[in-house]
């Protein structure tokens, strides 16, 4: 039987020598992983990219064990949900821009969690539709965000 996703970040963790507890809190989709630790910043990452990696991992370990194991959200000390926020109010004042101008706006490149969060926001928007481009030499997209036809 496979490990849950608690239990599984929790070994991840320790394997790494991180000293942190974790609870399990369930979404829509999955659950998230809420981890607590006093050195959240060596799990956060520069720009949230450790935290973007132990995720994957976890995803990768708790897919393997089980294919139909629903994905999992890690965060530390509650920086997803503020990271969340931030990305928010910065495609909602790209989307106020498409209204009030009906050109094109272009967000920074963004990894694949964070265009689906956007992508999500905006498919029932009358007046604003998002594409993923992709930016040569690199494997992140950026997100445009453009007047729907």
């Amino acid at each position: 039987m496979a490990e849950q996703p608690k239990e599984t970040l929790e070994k991840i963790l320790k394997l790494l020598g991180f000293d942190a507890t974790v609870e399990e809190h369930p979404l829509e989709d999955g659950a998230l992983l809420d981890v607590k630790t006093e050195d959240s910043g060596r799990l956060i990452g520069r720009q949230g990219q450790t935290l973007s990696d132990l995720q994957y991992i976890t995803n990768r370990l708790l897919f393997q064990q089980d294919q139909s194991s629903p994905k999992v959200m890690v965060d530390v000390g509650g920086y997803r949900l503020q990271a969340r926020e931030a990305l928010m109010k910065k495609a909602q004042e790209a989307a106020d821009k498409v209204r009030r101008w009906g050109e094109p706006v272009e967000l920074e490149a963004l990894g694949s969690f964070d265009r689906r969060i956007i992508h999500h926001a905006f498919k029932d928007d009358p007046d604003v539709e998002t594409h993923s481009v992709e930016v040569e030499g690199s494997e992140r997209k950026v997100l445009l965000l453009r007047p729907r036809r």
